[in-house]
């Protein structure tokens, strides 16, 4: 667990943003007229995404730590996980003021680059894991 020490701190420190994120939306909706209903929905999913991904993070690390697989892979592999979350919870961040209903743009695109990173960080996951219990 030393190794991806850097990686568990780096994840438990961004919860509490993501916690301030929560009661930011908050106090936007109550205002009132501050975010349209498109703005509101991109800001839910993104917080949504990020919450649930930095706690699925701290299971990756975890498993991560219990494979084989060289120190130099695993901290790949997390740096990819990480940036991951941050590009497909911040994508909607990004489509919420650049973009437009039904309508990709580089929030869109960000998104889906996320999507490719965690992908990968998983796939290596689960080879690190089957590749353990060959052993």
């Amino acid at each position: 667990m030393i190794n991806l020490r850097i990686w568990i701190i780096t994840s438990w420190i961004a919860l509490p943003t993501v916690m301030l994120g929560g009661a930011s939306l908050l106090r936007l909706i109550n205002r009132g007229n501050v975010l349209s209903p498109f703005q509101v929905n991109c800001f839910r999913a993104g917080h949504a995404h990020a919450g649930v991904l930095l706690v699925m993070s701290l299971l990756y690390f975890i498993f991560l730590d219990q494979t084989r697989l060289s120190v130099l892979v695993k901290h790949f592999a997390s740096a990819a996980l990480f940036l991951g979350i941050l590009a497909q919870s911040g994508g909607f961040f990004v489509h919420m003021w650049v973009g437009r209903e039904n309508r990709a743009s580089a929030g869109t695109t960000t998104t889906f680059a996320g999507a490719g990173l965690l992908a990968s960080s998983i796939v290596v996951l689960v080879y690190g894991l089957l590749m353990k219990s060959g052993s």
